[in-house]
């Protein structure tokens, strides 16, 4: 077996490239800068993608000291192409980034991508760990998570073949993704896990009874996905019957009529705070959310380059215990409307 290929060390270009500060994600030694990218939008789930925007939002926010990209083979329907748009966009730099990426579906019948069967077999995390190092134009991958858990596969057996992954240099550290407090405990008896990704905003605050102090326990980093509320937090929101069948804004239950335009309400009172502050309201939000915690890197998406600079420049934000107070008056439990369907809603164990 070929030695594991030594990673070139982000520290210094990050502080060279950009104000943004890193942060410690777990205890396995990754680092990475305080504010990723999430790619999921790019080819999916928010109307038609478009390239080379994509592409120059990823390396703009990898010229502002970004250095965590998350994507998975979920967001190519199993076809590759947001993992393809990835790998081509960070080719030039591939070395001073860490990639994400993610595995626990059964891709081979998306006619109804609501109720996609899991499968996180060792079998198929191989497979796809496989295609996904193809589709990235990479030797490794940064991080490996499991997307969703496969209450068919003990996690053990997850833990196991990604450890044996890790043994072979081709992945470098284990994630798990919307995974409860006794899935993360016995998965990281069996491996260490680095980080937990799990849904996490001013938006959605479920995570802060039970995960985070699991998390913190075992020394395991967090990543928030969807921090700026699936961009209803960008306050650039319409109400769900005006958006493209293939948005999933057309059913996400927070942009139905009711809770539509409470979320509103709620989104004008944060954006006149974040204006007092001389910032944004998804300024507001990510700066938020690093206030949470040292161990917190949010991946917010977007296929803007201008977006991709707004959201850098909230880590250079800091909020005062008076400012946390009134964000947590506005949404004290959290938006109206629950974040997914009942049949897409994560069961935690």
């Amino acid at each position: 077996m070929p030695p594991r290929r030594p990673v070139r060390s982000v520290e210094g270009m990050a502080q060279q490239t950009s104000k943004l500060p890193l942060r410690a994600l777990g205890t396995q030694g990754l680092k990475t800068g305080a504010i990723g990218l999430g790619t999921m939008g790019m080819t999916m789930a928010y109307g038609a993608g478009d390239e080379q925007a994509g592409i120059d939002a990823i390396r703009r926010a990898h010229d502002l000291g970004v250095t965590l990209f998350d994507t998975a083979e979920l967001y190519g329907w199993g076809t590759g192409s947001n993992e393809q748009l990835l790998g081509r966009a960070v080719a030039g730099f591939r070395d001073e980034i860490f990639l994400a990426t993610k595995f626990g579906f059964d891709l081979s019948d998306v006619s109804d991508p609501l109720n996609l069967p899991l499968d996180s077999r060792p079998e198929n995390i191989r497979r796809v760990t496989e295609e996904s190092l193809r589709h990235l134009g990479t030797d490794r991958i940064d991080v490996l998570y499991q997307h969703r858990v496969d209450p068919g596969v003990p996690i053990e057996e997850v833990a196991g073949a990604v450890g044996e992954l890790i043994a072979e240099g081709k992945v470098l550290y284990f994630g798990l993704s919307e995974a409860g407090p006794d899935t993360v405990r016995r998965a990281h008896a069996v491996q260490p896990v680095s980080v937990l990704q799990t849904e996490y905003s001013v938006f959605e605050r479920a995570v802060e009874a039970d995960i985070l102090p699991v998390v913190r326990e075992l020394g395991i980093g967090f990543v928030p996905y969807s921090p700026l509320g699936r961009g209803f937090l960008t306050g650039t929101v319409k109400p769900a019957a005006e958006y493209a069948e293939d948005d999933i804004r057309r059913w996400d239950e927070r942009w139905q009529p009711g809770n539509y335009e409470k979320n509103v309400a709620a989104v004008r009172e944060l954006t006149a705070l974040a204006e007092s502050r001389g910032a944004t309201a998804p300024q507001l939000a990510l700066a938020w959310l690093l206030s949470q915690g040292d161990d917190i890197v949010p991946i917010p998406g977007t296929r803007s380059a201008a977006r991709v600079q707004e959201n850098v420049t909230a880590a250079q934000l800091t909020l005062t215990t008076e400012d946390l107070a009134r964000i947590d008056a506005v949404l004290p439990h959290g938006a109206a409307g629950s974040r997914y369907p009942e049949s897409l809603m994560p069961t935690w164990t």
